[in-house]
């Protein structure tokens, strides 16, 4: 595969990454089990496949992606060679604080499970979801940490990964971040992130796009996945979604293939990040990646309305 600069970060990744929360086991987000064998199927199939890069954080599942992923690491012996494996620091679950001493201890927690004395890539995660947020940006805060981190050798390029743009905006304005994760956010769907990411192209930070697939419709299917941006979708939601699979199957392209390229075809993105759970799905995105896709059907995709409103406002967020 093509490998892009990850920004200014002297970092060299595939145009795709991995991402690794399903196989965390995270049921009342995807709607279904993932169980360690199958999760640790799926890693041995992305380590042995042509992408180099994979994302995961302390908290999906509880800390069993992580597990997960470390798991197979200590099988091969450590990382693959040319690998870049990006985590996240995230906040404490039970209490929701998320100061400079959880963050250090998810670095931490993160580090044991995976069993690695450091990571390529280290972001800030969910800060929306903290109880407190003047603990992230505040003096001494957890933001801070995250930059003390870098300089400690801890991580290569630090980041910042979350939802809400009107909130993730100024932050990066604030900070000298190297890389993002926006995610659901600039899809077939919806182009919310769009500002975003021409301000984050234009400052040389590195844009990583995630669920290129609105959370799973756009691989799929509206009738096997009814859910846009992990909630149930109501028939009004979902007419945008059919109009795109009835365009897809005149032309004979996936709607999986069209939804990833969407995102891989934009210069400003450095990598998509998608999510897979089980070994089937590498190949399958793997080749999704490589299908020929008309001129003619761009174009009409081009004509078709998209949201610019945040996508998961009526979302319950759940860890598990």
């Amino acid at each position: 595969m093509n490998l892009r600069p990850l920004g200014q970060t002297g970092l060299r990744v595939t145009e795709i990454c991995f991402g690794t929360s399903g196989l965390g086991n995270m049921p009342q987000t995807y709607g279904y089990e993932v169980g360690e064998e199958r999760a640790r199927a799926t890693i041995r199939a992305i380590f042995d496949g042509p992408a180099n890069f994979l994302d995961t954080a302390n908290n999906y599942g509880s800390g069993r992606s992580e597990e997960r992923v470390g798991a197979v690491i200590r099988e091969r012996g450590g990382l693959p060679d040319g690998f870049v494996l990006s985590t996240k620091l995230d906040r404490d679950e039970e209490t929701g604080r998320f100061d400079a001493a959880r963050a250090r201890r998810s670095l931490e927690e993160s580090l044991g499970r995976l069993g690695l004395d450091r990571v390529q890539v280290l972001h800030l995660h969910d800060p929306e979801h903290a109880h407190d947020i003047g603990e992230i940006t505040g003096h001494g805060g957890a933001l801070d940490e995250l930059f003390r981190m870098k300089e400690e050798g801890l991580a290569q390029a630090v980041g910042l990964a979350m939802g809400k743009t009107d909130i993730m905006l100024p932050l990066l304005r604030d900070w000298p971040f190297d890389v993002l994760i926006s995610h659901n956010r600039y899809t077939l769907l919806n182009r919310s992130a769009d500002e975003m990411f021409d301000y984050a192209f234009d400052k040389g930070i590195a844009i990583l796009n995630a669920a290129p697939y609105a959370s799973g419709v756009l691989a799929k299917g509206s009738d096997v996945m009814p859910r846009i941006a992990y909630t149930v979708a109501s028939e009004t939601q979902l007419e945008p979604v059919r109009r795109i699979e009835a365009t897809c199957a005149r032309y004979g392209v996936p709607v999986g293939a069209a939804a990833l390229q969407f995102s891989m075809r934009d210069p400003r993105i450095a990598s998509t990040i998608v999510g897979v759970t089980k070994p089937e799905r590498v190949a399958e995105t793997l080749g999704w990646a490589s299908v020929e896709i008309p001129a003619e059907l761009w174009q009409e995709i081009e004509t078709f309305p998209f949201s610019t409103e945040d996508p998961e406002a009526n979302r319950n967020y759940k860890l598990g």
